[in-house]
């Protein structure tokens, strides 16, 4: 059975950063320029715990059977004077989520997601907001089957330190 507990990130900080380091390293599957986890550990982990704290953030970890399967965390963004939306409420940004290979494909994420949202819908939020690397398929197909939406994508162009040249981003299939 799984269980999903709402937990204070600061107070559970080497469980989620080692969660955290197990997502970077997936991540880093799918987009050769994500950074070394080694060399953003801190400082993300602070903002983690800065963003939980400042901007009612909430962490869910899944266990099962006393185990740690995974996590989902969010926060809220208000809205500002830059928004191009007519939406004008805050928004939730869902920055990070994870399920250990042992615990895949056990609907585990759909659970720790469904439990995220129920919270803030309560709170009155009404658009939520993810992003998720282009070629993660499943995650585009996660995200679709809950009813989400492609709305803008975003294109980056890398250039060498002297400018005169682009880095692949992608290698060639």
């Amino acid at each position: 059975m799984v269980t999903i507990t709402p937990i204070r990130v600061s107070d559970h900080y080497e469980l989620l950063a080692a969660m955290m380091k197990e997502l970077h390293l997936s991540e880093l599957d799918f987009f050769h320029k994500t950074a070394a986890w080694e060399n953003i550990r801190a400082d993300y982990m602070q903002h983690v715990i800065s963003t939980q704290e400042e901007y009612d953030g909430t962490c869910l970890l899944a266990t099962q059977d006393n185990e740690p399967a995974g996590f989902i965390f969010a926060y809220v963004e208000e809205p500002d004077e830059s928004r191009i939306e007519d939406y004008t409420g805050n928004t939730l940004y869902v920055s990070d989520g994870y399920v250990a290979p042992a615990f895949r494909r056990m609907g585990i994420y759909r659970q720790l997601n469904d439990a995220l949202e129920a919270i803030y819908i309560r709170k009155g939020i009404r658009r939520i907001v993810r992003y998720t690397l282009s070629n993660n398929h499943r995650m585009q197909q996660f995200l679709a089957s809950q009813q989400y939406e492609p709305v803008r994508v975003v294109y980056e162009k890398w250039l060498t330190p002297d400018g005169k040249d682009t880095i692949r981003l992608f290698p060639e299939q």
